[in-house]
């Protein structure tokens, strides 16, 4: 037995808007054998455009009943049936979500005559309702309503089960398959085709633009994880309507595919994904040239078109690198910017020092660019050498004097002992600290996968 679903609504949510109109038609395969329909007061405001699609207005729901109060009617026409709809994940999702804010748990299989008629009514321009009955003669004399909807999904629904040839709906049906929770513009052979393993994944929306980038252990299982739960949020619930495609990106392990999405990200940033596009260097160490050719050590925020020394995440993290040097090389504490007050230098211990004109430039330089060289050369060279993706191959990522260089795939057979050859079979990525952590906190807990370079 099948209950056909239509409601109309205050908004695209359930979790945040009001159902102001439900429909449903109990099918018994053959035909609709009883109907129910109700106003429902949404204890909110209709937003105009809402009203002027619908028709429905804050006069007509007024004295209509509360959710609550048709909760149980509701319930019990749907407990125990197949729910169906058109595009079922919204009109699942909001009764669904009011149904349990009345203390009603409704488990049921669903159906989508969105994904159905794009199975069993191959090639036609559109599958929005509308289109869809006019194309194939149905009348539906009060649309964007939720009776007239739902009997016009119903007749729809009739025909999708007499043109079903090829077993469709039993197929969609049956425990294992993904149909009933998949989005509705999103291809089953998309998600069939990912494969067990690491890699990065790619939504696509209708018009083949990323909307989201993601990392996997096991591609398969980390994108039908998606698809899963009743959240009724904005996010998801637009998230899901958008996803029209699904590519993919194969990893040999989960670190590279950890790094692989950080890049992806930043170059495509896509509509869906926050967290990392956030991701900056908060703190930088620079050297320049003052008028007088002083060179100048400073700690300041990251700046984006500047090349630093050095990168790191807090203010307090660059100024203790930054006294260490100045006490190593005998650097100057006010021409590092350490010291800002007007009293004297109280890193001189001598009568000479560079900020009050007594230390050469030449001779104060050399000094600044020793200990230039000396946090270079301390910053480490180095490189991950882990599975590949198949056999015959291994994962290979470099992190070059402290700074991500690149990553890529190389020989099971090649000996990664010179760098610069090294370097010419991997792909170079720009990085960040949260690159360079990632790989550095998986070289410290695999010290057996690290390769040190001289």
């Amino acid at each position: 037995m099948y209950a056909i679903v239509d409601i109309e609504t205050t908004g695209g949510h359930a979790s945040a808007n009001g159902i102001t109109e439900i429909a449903i038609c109990i099918h018994n395969g053959k035909k609709i054998i009883e109907r129910y329909s109700t106003l429902v007061n949404p204890q909110r405001d209709i937003p105009i455009y809402i009203s002027a699609l619908t028709g429905i207005t804050n006069d007509m729901v007024r004295d209509a009943p509360l959710f609550e109060d048709v909760a149980h009617d509701v319930y019990h026409l749907l407990n125990g049936k197949i729910f169906v709809a058109h595009n079922v994940n919204f009109d699942h999702s909001f009764v669904r979500h009011h149904l349990l804010a009345s203390g009603y748990d409704l488990q049921c299989n669903k159906l989508c005559t969105v994904r159905l008629g794009r199975k069993i009514l191959p090639g036609l321009p559109s599958y929005s309702l509308g289109k869809l009955c006019h194309h194939l003669g149905i009348t539906n004399e009060s649309r964007h309503r939720a009776a007239g909807d739902a009997e016009a999904t119903s007749q729809l629904f009739t025909l999708l089960l007499q043109s079903d040839k090829g077993n469709h709906i039993p197929d969609a049906l049956k425990q294992r398959s993904k149909e009933q929770v998949l989005p509705p513009h999103l291809p089953k052979n998309d998600l069939e085709q990912l494969p067990n393993m690491p890699g990065v994944y790619y939504f696509h929306d209708q018009k083949g633009k990323v909307i989201y980038v993601g990392k996997a252990k096991n591609l398969k299982k980390r994108v039908s994880s998606h698809f899963t739960g009743n959240n009724p949020g904005l996010q998801r619930q637009e998230f899901l309507r958008n996803i029209c495609h699904i590519t993919y990106q194969q990893c040999g392990t989960e670190l590279i595919a950890f790094v692989l999405e950080a890049v992806e990200i930043k170059r495509l940033w896509p509509k869906y994904n926050r967290s990392l596009k956030r991701f900056e260097h908060a703190y930088a160490l620079y050297a320049f040239e003052d008028q007088s050719g002083y060179l100048r050590l400073a700690v300041d925020k990251h700046r984006k078109y500047n090349t630093p020394l050095y990168t790191c995440n807090s203010l307090l993290e660059g100024h203790s690198l930054l006294v260490k040097l100045i006490e190593t090389f005998d650097l100057c504490p006010k021409l590092c910017f350490i010291q800002r007050n007007t009293e004297p230098c109280t890193g001189n211990t001598k009568t000479s020092c560079a900020c009050t004109g007594h230390e050469s430039a030449d001779d104060y330089n050399k000094k600044v660019n020793l200990a230039i060289d000396e946090l270079k050369q301390a910053l480490p060279t180095y490189a991950i050498r882990d599975e590949g993706r198949t056999g015959e191959e291994n994962s290979c990522i470099l992190i070059e004097k402290g700074q991500f260089y690149g990553m890529g795939y190389i020989s099971h057979y090649f000996d990664v002992d010179n760098l610069q050859q090294l370097k010419n079979h991997l792909t170079p990525y720009p990085g960040n600290d949260y690159i360079k952590n990632m790989v550095s906190n998986y070289a410290t807990r695999f010290p057996e996968r690290k390769v040190v370079f001289a």
